[in-house]
């Protein structure tokens, strides 16, 4: 999936993404079912690279329905009120469908990132999160965060929400093996808490019972 240019193109237009663009009051020239129906175009188009395995022109495609959304997201256009021109309040269907195609945006580009070489984690991660803010249950979302997180180092987490993926897809078999990875993650940063715990409480046992010999030596020096 190529967003055609380099990765340093990419990470500009996830940076882009991710910040209030003004750009986005120009876009709002158009009615907002058009821009809407740009989004979803754009969204349509990545999906097709991501099917061809062009990762790096579907992650293109995704940022940038993410860019023409955020000219029409409430939220994001109520922080930067009195700079642009008013938008069009949203209907509640128009509105439902720019948080659904936010999350699927978002959930995809999680999945294009994990089918690189070098996967950034820490990203996925943000991704899926930014997906499960509007559609909490989302099972891809769920799993996607849960493999990422236990990646980053946090297993107690990652057990959430492979947790709750599971509780969704029980049969799933992926969601189970990750499981099973956080739950041995876990295992074993307990074993190493407690063989920590008892090298200090052999420790404590020794210096305890070096100074009751040292008391006796000294007792006995005195008689």
């Amino acid at each position: 999936m190529e967003a055609g240019g380099g990765d340093e193109n990419l990470d500009m237009e996830g940076a882009a993404a991710a910040q209030p663009s003004f750009s986005g009051h120009r876009q709002t020239a158009k009615p907002v079912q058009t821009v809407l129906e740009e989004a979803a175009q754009m969204k349509t188009e990545g999906n097709a690279f991501y099917r061809e395995k062009n990762i790096r022109s579907a992650i293109g495609r995704y940022h940038r329905a993410l860019m023409v959304l955020r000219g029409l997201d409430p939220e994001v256009m109520a922080s930067v009120k009195g700079f642009g021109p008013e938008i069009p309040a949203l209907t509640p269907q128009q509105e439902a469908f720019l948080r659904n195609t936010q999350v699927d945006c978002y959930n995809n580009l999680a999945a294009c990132l994990l089918q690189r070489q070098s996967v950034d984690y820490a990203r996925v991660r943000d991704y899926s999160l930014r997906a499960l803010q509007w559609r909490p249950g989302d099972v891809k979302a769920l799993y996607r965060a849960g493999v990422a997180t236990l990646e980053v180092g946090d297993a107690e987490t990652a057990k959430q929400y492979l947790t709750q993926a599971c509780r969704e897809q029980p049969n799933d078999a992926n969601v189970r093996r990750h499981l099973q990875r956080a739950e041995e993650k876990l295992n074993q940063e307990l074993q190493k808490e407690r063989a920590m715990y008892r090298g200090m409480f052999s420790l404590s046992l020794k210096n305890r019972s070096g100074e009751g010999i040292n008391r006796t030596n000294r007792s006995g020096e005195g008689v």
